[in-house]
């Protein structure tokens, strides 16, 4: 197992030799008086993955000094990224959605323009303060402005707005739900409707901002997005306007112009009043993506992956690390609190028919010993097999040879672990208890269960771990009814239900990985077409990343990336990559994922692994 944790993250500082033990020792000593589960649960607060523990230091940030708007902006990230991700957007940032989708879409929105100039006007009339007055007025002439821009993009391209006068679904909901929020027809809100006195017409001011600066914020934020991807000397891009609009100064003023008033109208709201705002602010985002989804495409699609999936001709196989790719915190540091929390104290005499055990102190001690040793060499290790020279092209098999010095040092530094004693005596029990309570990362649980469930889907779903104990990571999947993900990965060996202290090594090192990745494909009876996918966050992946027909890295490894770059391999954020390959896509390319291509794809979190594979 590659004891991740032994490197410098906040999971170092759990087994670090000091004289007084840590807090997460203090709150896991309660297992003695069987309250592991909730101890445990409470301390995965503090033991967080590198990903877990910036967006902790940003969440910390934002509650304190950030207003209400960009909380829940950030909360609802997820929901960005599943509107960024639909393939009507996709296609508009590629330039090659065609053009019926964009006349389509600009009658819609000329809709939604006008119900959001008169949501505005309502909100004006229900402020009582000459600022937010003034400030609402503006925005909404802002908005007369946007659909100014909107006739001459009808103008410039010749579009007949005539042959659009249906208004989809999607469209009609949105707009009754701005029109009714703004009239004070809130559902679940007490008296609705009912404006009684100026300061509850003020609430609904307030309402209503909730639920219309989520759509300024989103549209800023693909403005800025799309105009990243745009060549510095790109004028060929047939929605450069549209783009340049929304990316302009002037638009981003007005999207912080809205959170800013909603800040301002939310501060003397009560804690239930807030939360109406939460909630319209959700609905709101999850009524732009419907939007974004009804639109209409006359073109193929990158997206979603599984669009066209055929179970009876193709099979979708997904690979995964577990340890900091599916949960917030390294599994051997779980199994090192276990097994320092039921160590006997120093002073503590244990019976002949006792398994013997290092007392808790000798363990921490021990544990501390082997993170000191193993941070050093892993770092000597990692550069020692960097090329002198960083690679033009990208070779595989110097890759390869290079990632079995790194094995040769991870099975030596795990007989070191078996050799010290430190595993020896943990109960099979609590182990399966601490699994259960195993955080995962936010939208992991739900993405697998959305392939294993999907019964039009022929999906198969492996884990692929350096986890000294097979039996954690199952606890962990199960109690997230999934009992039928595939778990490659090293064991426990037991005495009863106690640990030995020896593991039975499956999967220890990058060369088992792709070994295993290797023989689940070969061993897979079947002759349907298969496309594979590959999720890790580690060195000890690359080669299964590079082997997979799609290789998605998640997380922000600077040691993956150092090496994997000094190889010649390139990493493409997914969101760009999938914006590249649409410009190209047609019928013809629909299977023009290939592993051993060199490049691998980036993700900051599971909303955009289902968001690109699943779709919305």
């Amino acid at each position: 197992m590659c004891m991740r944790f032994f490197l410098p993250n906040p999971i170092k500082t759990l087994i670090a030799a000091t004289s007084s033990p840590p807090s997460s020792f203090r709150l896991l000593s309660s297992l003695r008086s069987c309250r592991f589960d909730s101890a445990l649960t409470r301390n995965h607060t503090t033991l967080r993955s590198p990903i877990g523990r910036r967006m902790t230091s940003i969440a910390a940030s934002v509650n304190n000094e950030s207003g209400l708007a960009r909380r829940f902006w950030i909360k609802f990230t997820r929901e960005s990224v599943f509107a960024m991700y639909t393939p009507f957007v996709i296609a508009l940032a590629s330039g090659n959605l065609h053009i019926d989708s964009f006349r389509h879409y600009i009658a819609q929105d000329v809709h939604f323009l006008r119900a959001f100039a008169q949501a505005y006007e309502l909100a004006e009339d229900c402020a009582d303060d000459d600022d937010a007055k003034a400030g609402i007025s503006e925005l909404r002439k802002a908005v007369l402005e946007e659909l100014k821009m909107h006739n001459s993009l009808v103008q410039e391209w010749g579009l007949d707005l005539a042959k659009e006068n249906n208004i989809n679904s999607a469209t009609v909901k949105y707009t009754q739900f701005l029109l009714a929020t703004a009239s004070g027809k809130i559902e679940g809100l007490k008296g609705a409707g009912k404006l009684a006195t100026p300061f509850e017409k003020t609430k609904i001011a307030a309402y209503t901002l909730g639920a219309m600066t989520p759509c300024m914020r989103l549209y800023a934020f693909l403005g800025k997005k799309f105009q990243e991807l745009l060549d510095s000397d790109e004028s060929t891009h047939p929605y450069k306007k549209w783009i340049d609009n929304y990316a302009s100064d002037g638009f981003q003023a007005s999207a912080l112009q809205t959170e800013d008033l909603l800040d301002k109208l939310s501060v003397s709201l009560t804690g239930e009043e807030l939360d109406v705002i939460e909630k319209l602010y959700y609905q709101a985002m999850k009524l732009e993506i419907d939007f974004f989804s009804a639109q209409p495409l006359f073109q193929p699609t990158i997206l979603p992956l599984t669009k066209g999936h055929n179970p009876t001709r193709d099979h979708l196989v997904i690979f995964s690390d577990f340890d900091l790719t599916c949960t917030v915190v390294d599994s051997s540091a779980i199994l090192a609190e276990i097994a320092i929390v039921t160590a006997p104290k120093s002073d503590q005499n244990q019976t002949e028919d006792q398994m013997v055990r290092l007392s808790s102190s000798d363990l921490r001690n021990t544990w501390g010993f082997l993170s000191k040793q193993y941070t050093e060499e892993y770092e000597q290790c990692i550069e020692l097999i960097m090329p002198a020279n960083k690679l033009d092209n990208f070779d595989y098999k110097e890759l390869s040879t290079a990632l079995e010095q790194l094995s040769k040092f991870e099975n030596t530094a795990n007989n070191r672990v078996i050799e010290s004693g430190v595993l020896k005596g943990i109960n099979l029990e609590d182990i399966k208890r601490a699994g259960e309570r195993l955080i995962l990362q936010d939208g992991c649980s739900n993405f697998f269960q959305r392939i294993v469930k999907n019964e039009n889907l022929n999906a198969k779903v492996h884990v692929l771990s350096y986890c000294w104990c097979g039996d954690l990571i199952r606890s962990a999947f199960s109690s997230a009814d999934l009992k039928e993900l595939d778990v490659h990965a090293n064991e426990f060996t037991y005495e009863g239900s106690v640990s030995s202290g020896e593991i039975l090594k499956k999967v220890e090192s990058p060369i088992d990985k792709v070994q295993a990745f290797r023989d689940i494909l070969k061993n897979s009876n079947d002759d349907k077409k298969k496309l594979t996918v590959y999720i890790g966050d580690s060195v000890g992946d690359l080669l299964c990343l590079l082997e997979a027909d799609i290789g998605i890295v998640i997380g922000s490894s600077s040691s993956l990336r150092s090496v994997g770059a000094q190889f010649g391999v390139t990493f493409v954020p997914l969101f760009s990559g999938l914006v590249k390959k649409q410009k190209e896509y047609n019928e013809e390319s629909c299977s023009n994922w290939k592993g051993l291509s060199g490049i691998l794809y980036t993700v900051s979190s599971w909303a955009e692994v289902h968001a690109f594979i699943l779709g919305c």
